[in-house]
């Protein structure tokens, strides 16, 4: 993955600090609890929920199984329909395609469907320094490129932000980066819309390159989809003359009878709805209609290196519906800048450290983002198992080493050989009864110290077990 988000603090301390933020909690508290009984209620009106849950991970499973082959399909379709198809290793690579077929073109502007491949690899930077500038078209994300932030969330990148805030965003930046926002806006949603819909679209219909990323590829046809809410896909996606897609590689699905699942499970689990208001599908090129030149980058950053993890694997089922950000305790505290990577939350604690490797500290401290509770892995719509992936990880941190991980294996070795010597164990216990009184109710050091800061530990009895047991077993 791009370091975009590297060289931020680990994740409990960037946790610490965004809990004592009482407006951020507030924002991400009310946000996610809204979209997560929407959601609950948009399930349950269908009966065979579980059985499309199902299906949904059958399809994912086998897909990924025989990944080579329809990958092979997908380019030979869209090669077929007038498409061309680039492959990436990763994300240096990526950008470097995308910037050669901009540059190109000629432009040097180009418009944007939300994408979370293209916030992964770092696309908008790496445009940026080559003198590009690209521009945000989704709402959320237009919120967050104004403001100079970053997206907290998969589904609402701009989560973390209130009206109010959004009202000052939009009045102090808007106009640096084109139309400005009326003098008189205020913060109610309708004018904030408006605002955002008629400074977009001079760059909509300005714009000669547009890039997307896609929530599916169906191989056999070679055709992407990209479902979205506010119509700004389907204007970057008709209008322009040359659309880029970056997608990762695991985004593809056999045929469309398996698009078919998807498209009930994904909206109800997002956003709540029965379907989306918009789902735009194209297949290569058209000489009557829409860009005259299509080219698809596939992206493996690290897709390939996870997949070959039997347990970890199951994480590039995702459809990135944010469902298990809605019900996760840690995410409706810490919020999603806390994860350092552009996937926050239970499925970011999952994929980040498999596409980045767990040797920055960040990284190796995500897969401990969490309390294990499962109420993730109980809405995932493609039946992700994000606690034992989780619990998978912290092995492999374990076993790389580091200072706690150290201290750690030193003390369990110590107490190994402790209790395979029952005579020095004994003598231990003996030592500790008599001097009982003279125990600290709490731990020293920063780690077992914060255990016992709400806590005291339990008392130390007059005699051990066993000399009690020598005593009165008769």
């Amino acid at each position: 993955m791009s370091g975009t988000y590297l060289g931020m603090p680990s994740f409990p301390k960037a946790a610490h600090e965004a809990v004592g933020n009482t407006t951020l909690r507030a924002n991400l508290r009310h946000a996610t609890h809204t979209i997560r009984d929407k959601r609950a209620k948009a399930v349950a009106e269908l009966d065979d929920w579980a059985l499309l849950r199902e299906a949904g991970k059958q399809i994912k499973d086998h897909t990924l199984r025989h990944l080579d082959t329809y990958l092979v399909q997908l380019e030979e379709a869209v090669t077929a329909a007038g498409g061309t198809v680039h492959w990436a290793t990763d994300a240096d690579e990526a950008n470097r395609i995308v910037t050669r077929l901009v540059k190109e073109t000629g432009e040097s502007e180009v418009v944007k469907v939300k994408s979370m491949a293209t916030q992964e690899i770092g696309l908008n930077e790496a445009l940026e320094a080559e003198g590009i500038h690209a521009y945000e078209t989704d709402l959320a994300e237009l919120i967050v490129q104004l403001g100079h932030d970053r997206p907290s969330h998969i589904l609402v990148p701009a989560i973390h932000r209130n009206r109010g805030e959004i009202r000052d965003i939009f009045a102090k930046e808007m106009g640096e980066w084109g139309r400005p926002a009326p003098e008189s806006l205020t913060d109610t949603p309708a004018e904030l819309a408006e605002a955002a819909r008629l400074h977009l679209r001079e760059k909509f219909l300005r714009a000669k390159v547009g890039i997307s990323g896609a929530n599916f590829m169906v191989a056999a046809t070679g055709t992407l989809v990209v479902v979205e809410s506010e119509g700004n896909g389907r204007m970057c996606l008709t209008l322009p003359e040359t659309l880029i897609s970056v997608v990762g590689i695991e985004k593809i699905v056999p045929t469309w009878r398996d698009l078919e699942v998807f498209l009930q499970t994904l909206p109800r689990s997002s956003t709540a709805e029965r379907m989306n208001p918009y789902t735009s599908m194209w297949t290569g090129t058209s000489d009557s209609d829409g860009p005259q030149t299509f080219h698809l980058v596939l992206i493996d950053n690290g897709r390939t290196d996870t997949l070959a993890d039997e347990v970890g694997r199951q994480a590039l089922r995702c459809i990135r519906c944010s469902a298990c950000l809605n019900v996760c305790p840690v995410y409706e505290r810490a919020g999603g800048h806390a994860y350092g990577s552009v996937y926050p939350g239970p499925i970011g604690a999952i994929l980040s450290p498999q596409l980045r490797g767990t040797a920055s500290e960040i990284d190796a401290s995500l897969p401990y983002a969490s309390s294990l509770c499962g109420a993730c892995y109980e809405v995932c719509p493609v039946a992700i198992d994000i606690p034992e992936v989780l619990v998978h990880l912290r092995e492999r941190v374990a076993d790389q080493g580091g200072k706690g991980h150290r201290l750690e294996k030193a003390a369990i070795k110590a107490a190994g050989w402790v209790l395979d010597h029952p005579g020095v164990l004994a003598a231990g216990e003996r030592v500790a009864a008599k001097t009982r009184k003279l125990h600290p109710k709490k731990l020293p050091g920063p780690g077992a110290g914060q255990w016992t800061n709400s806590r005291d530990l339990p008392s130390m009895p007059a005699e051990p077990f066993r000399d009690w047991w020598k005593k009165n077993r008769t």
